[in-house]
């Protein structure tokens, strides 16, 4: 199981930090990912780690967000900066490609103009 949490309300401009626990391993887990689905929307990958740390980026967050991963924790972290309304979502943090069952409930993030 994945459990995302650290969603808020915060106002633009903002910074908030997720974090995505998995009750297993993951060192052994290649990709892992965070993604967001806004209200009438579709799910969308927004960033993606190796295991070996190598990131990737959706554009419209680039720059702005960081996706980092403890295997010894078992968790991985979005630290989101620069937070706009349009960040507001439902966060999820699933494997990449994503597993049906993992997509938990997911953690909201409000960003208010």
């Amino acid at each position: 199981q994945l459990q995302a949490s650290g969603g808020g309300l915060v106002q633009a401009g903002g910074s908030l930090r997720l974090s995505c626990a998995a009750s297993g391993s993951i060192s052994s887990i290649n990709l892992m990912g965070w993604y967001r689905q806004a209200p009438g929307k579709q799910r969308d990958l927004v960033a993606g780690i190796t295991s070996s740390g190598v990131t990737n980026y959706a554009d419209s967050v680039k720059g702005r967000f960081t996706i980092s991963r403890d295997n010894a924790k078992n968790t991985v972290y979005l630290q989101m900066n620069s937070l706009k309304p349009e960040d507001t979502s439902v966060y999820y943090c699933n494997y990449i490609p994503p597993r049906y069952n993992y997509w938990g409930q997911g953690t909201l993030v409000t960003v208010s103009s």
